[in-house]
């Protein structure tokens, strides 16, 4: 049969672990293959679940089980366990980037797209395989490309995060809890294990006088930077408004900078991330002079966000 095998992207790898029943219907979730190939590598063993009976047909069946043994066929994935290390190893880019033991296979046909969750270690489940329908998943993707919006009680959009990515609600007593974001909808998102409409979002936090800041992924968990009044080098971390104090002298502002840029460079940071933090660490996390996009890449803010500024501060 004909069929499109291809890396997963990082956008379709969250698809190949257990969602809510919103996102299973909206998908069209059909159920999943687990298969481990045994202590000698060479065994398939497997089992079936479940989600939408009324989605497999026998049209289904029998498509699935011709793609689940061409894969198993000498020469590809899942004729054995030396077989699919030798797939991930040699094609880094289907490696997941939030579940590095992991590597995603994407195979489409006409009617169904069959994600594939690989694990090459001995004693791991080796496959899951989440089958969907393929114009729901990629009608559901295209959507979430919008990401989530997160609004004021006046319908204010304050900022938006890529679907899967995870906000801090920071709690009258100091205490903070991390959830991770999923889009279901334009006015609706799961958090943790509830879904909300956006506005209902925003008035339960603010009556509870919680605080709600993004956990950006595109920005590091900490990084340099230089006060800018005092020209001492400190440190600023994600989610968080203020600073710490660091013991590094410096003999003033320009060897601050050097100091910082360099330090920041080994860490992997670049200059519009730092200045989205810095920016977070004097105005909160939840405002768009935090978001690194919107810094060129000598960390200069765009103009267009500049003339928001006044707003957030």
């Amino acid at each position: 049969m004909d069929f499109e095998k291809r890396a997963m992207t990082q956008v379709e790898d969250k698809y190949t672990f257990q969602q809510s029943s919103q996102l299973c219907a909206q998908t069209g979730l059909i159920g999943y293959l687990r298969a481990d190939m045994d202590t000698d590598g060479n065994g398939f063993f497997s089992s079936w679940n479940d989600w939408r009976k009324d989605l497999k047909t026998q049209e289904f069946k029998d498509e699935f089980d011709e793609v689940i043994n061409s894969l198993r066929e000498e020469g590809d994935i899942l004729h054995n366990r030396s077989a699919l290390s030798k797939y991930c190893y040699s094609n880094p880019q289907s490696k997941m980037q939030t579940e590095e033991e992991y590597y995603g296979v994407r195979v489409d046909t006409e009617k169904y797209a069959y994600l594939l969750r690989l694990n090459p270690n001995k004693g791991e489940y080796n496959l899951y395989c989440y089958c969907y329908r393929r114009d729901w998943l990629d009608d559901h993707i295209r959507q979430a490309e919008r990401g989530i919006r997160f609004v004021n009680s006046h319908y204010k959009e304050l900022f938006r995060i890529p679907d899967g990515e995870w906000i801090r609600i920071t709690y009258p007593d100091g205490e903070s809890a991390e959830r991770t974001c999923r889009y279901v909808d334009d006015y609706h998102f799961e958090a943790g294990s509830s879904i909300y409409h956006v506005a209902e979002f925003a008035e339960i936090m603010e009556a509870n006088g919680n605080k709600v800041v993004p956990l950006r992924s595109d920005l590091p968990e900490q990084c340099y930077a230089v006060h800018a009044e005092t020209g001492e080098i400190i440190i600023v971390k994600k989610g968080e408004t203020g600073f710490y104090k660091t013991d590094i002298p410096t003999k003033g502002t320009a060897e601050s900078r050097e100091f910082v840029e360099e330090y920041n460079q080994k860490l992997g940071v670049t200059k519009a991330q730092a200045a989205a933090m810095y920016w977070g660490s004097l105005y909160g996390f939840n405002t768009s002079g935090a978001d690194p996009r919107h810094y060129d890449t000598e960390g200069n803010m765009l103009k267009r966000v500049r003339d928001e500024r006044e707003y957030e501060r």
